[in-house]
């Protein structure tokens, strides 16, 4: 398989899910804006949040399928677990939007950011394993502290979560927005003709 066929696939697969959040988004009961600030700000503020997410899923999962010479089988696998949890975003960002901030929404809003998180290091291992150590993406990745840190904040805040739900999803945005800062490690790396 060609990695663009890799590509073109998931990059489907993360429409769709984005397809499935969007038509979760439903217009408020009455007529009036305090109708929408009212009823729709939790939902839409959750979609927002996890829009962020997905964006910043295939923007990196873009940068590193660029950096791969070769597919087999593992990198497949890899792939599809990572396409696993992403595609159980719409579900918690429903759950979450519909009900507020409340334990067990917020908890397993986390485990999806944690799975997608795990899955994604996976996937970076294997094509790491399968490229080798001197290839593209292991001189951008480098040591991948974003990485390793995130799933680490992640699996705090669904220990938060069950406390304090609302300092749970402050720290789910707040890594959204620490991910969003521009990493040009993969660009720098072809710019120099690895």
């Amino acid at each position: 398989m060609t990695r663009n066929r890799l590509e073109a696939f998931s990059d489907g697969v993360l429409a769709i899910i984005i397809t499935i959040m969007v038509l979760e988004l439903k217009p408020p009961d009455g007529t009036d804006w305090h109708d929408l600030t009212h009823e729709v700000w939790r939902t839409f503020l959750s979609y927002l949040m996890s829009f962020v997410f997905l964006a910043i899923y295939w923007n990196n999962h873009h940068h590193m399928i660029h950096c791969v010479r070769q597919v087999n089988g593992r990198v497949l696998w890899a792939n599809m677990h990572l396409l696993f949890w992403l595609s159980l975003t719409p579900y918690v960002t429903a759950w979450l939007g519909e009900h507020g901030m409340y334990r067990a929404p917020a908890a397993a809003y986390g485990i999806v950011l944690l799975g997608a998180a795990i899955a994604y290091y996976v996937l970076q291992g294997v094509i790491l394993r399968t490229e080798g150590t001197d290839s593209r993406l292991a001189l951008a990745v480098g040591a991948d502290i974003k990485g390793k840190v995130s799933p680490v904040l992640y699996a705090i805040a669904i220990g938060v979560s069950f406390f304090a739900p609302l300092i749970s999803c402050l720290i789910y945005a707040g890594v959204a927005l620490w991910w969003l800062a521009p990493d040009p490690r993969i660009e720098r790396i072809f710019a120099q003709g690895r």
